[in-house]
């Protein structure tokens, strides 16, 4: 039979106590940060050492240091406050005004560098105290119509708030808003040959960078290549968009970018841009809550947020840079 562990001795203040005494390194600062006498913190760090049977933190001159059991700690009682901290905020009205709240995105992060300057600049001004987290999320390479499954995973495990992703068919389970309409066109340098004539042959011809985040060297421009009899060669595989930016605006390397993206950073990393000479289609660009979490005030102001991006998404396509034909 397995042993019960009784949680009636447990306290959960002795688990921002602990938190607090870890992000110090000291005991005296830990309860200055909590508002507590620093014999108060010594008395709760001696309960909880009792319940874990650890000392949890030695002494040294300058402060305390964790133990190694500790330190192990310091990511699950992070995560368990935190989700505390959630489930507490949601049952106070939502004043985004005064909101000390952080929520949890989302996307791919060729999306998030397109929405997240103006998602601050606004945070800024009506909510000055709500925080983001973003998490990233890129295509597994298993066909176009499931590759997002991850992403409505963590919502299902509300493990991020909202998912900002190029979906088209949304599972009626979740609420979705349009934020923008995304395609892919070909970046190089600025005096690259491709852009005087990008023919599909001269393509092909050409060495390729590909955003990968497993490494795997192909996707969806390779099935749309090869839907024509076509191949290319990948030079090179990374792991993110903008770092796809950087190698490209000193290489010879072509790369099929998302047009917002390369339309924000065309300057700053003097790049031009293209038509992809193989048909790429259009994508949704989306921002996805489940309708469980939807009825939550915090997450539903959020979502109108960044549906607020929607006009700011149209004007920077307008500042796209195409190459000089």
């Amino acid at each position: 039979m397995l042993h019960k562990i009784d949680l009636s001795r447990a306290d959960l203040n002795l688990l921002v106590l602990f938190e607090a005494v870890l992000d110090e390194r000291h005991v005296g600062r830990a309860a200055e940060r909590l508002n507590l006498s620093a014999s108060a913190v010594s008395h709760g760090l001696g309960r909880l050492r009792r319940l874990l049977n650890d000392p949890l933190f030695l002494r040294t001159p300058k402060g305390v240091v964790p133990t190694a059991l500790a330190a192990e700690l310091a990511e699950p009682v992070a995560d368990i406050l935190d989700r505390v901290r959630s489930v507490v905020s949601r049952a106070e009205p939502f004043d985004p005004a005064t909101s000390r709240r952080r929520f949890k995105l989302g996307a791919p992060d060729g999306v998030a560098a397109v929405v997240l300057p103006a998602l601050l600049e606004r945070l800024r001004l009506t909510a000055p105290g709500v925080d983001v987290s973003v998490r990233q999320f890129l295509p597994v390479h298993t066909g176009r119509a499931r590759v997002w499954e991850p992403a409505l995973a963590d919502l299902d495990a509300r493990a991020i708030d909202v998912a900002v992703v190029p979906l088209h068919d949304v599972p009626l389970r979740f609420s979705a808003r349009t934020l923008y309409d995304e395609e892919f066109v070909i970046a190089m340098r600025a005096g690259h040959t491709f852009a005087e004539r990008p023919t599909l042959d001269r393509f092909c011809a050409m060495s390729h960078l590909l955003v990968s985040l497993s490494g795997d060297p192909a996707g969806f421009v390779d099935e749309a290549l090869a839907q024509q009899g076509s191949a290319r060669r990948i030079a090179l595989t990374v792991p993110n968009f903008m770092m796809a930016l950087e190698i490209v605006a000193r290489t010879n390397l072509i790369a099929a970018l998302p047009r917002h993206l390369v339309a924000m950073h065309a300057a700053r990393f003097d790049i031009v841009s293209v038509k992809s000479p193989v048909p790429l289609g259009h994508d949704p660009i989306r921002a996805i809550v489940s309708k469980a979490a939807e009825k939550d005030a915090g997450v539903s102001w959020f979502l109108g947020m960044l549906q607020g991006m929607q006009a700011e998404a149209s004007a920077v396509k307008k500042r796209a840079r195409p190459a000089k034909s």
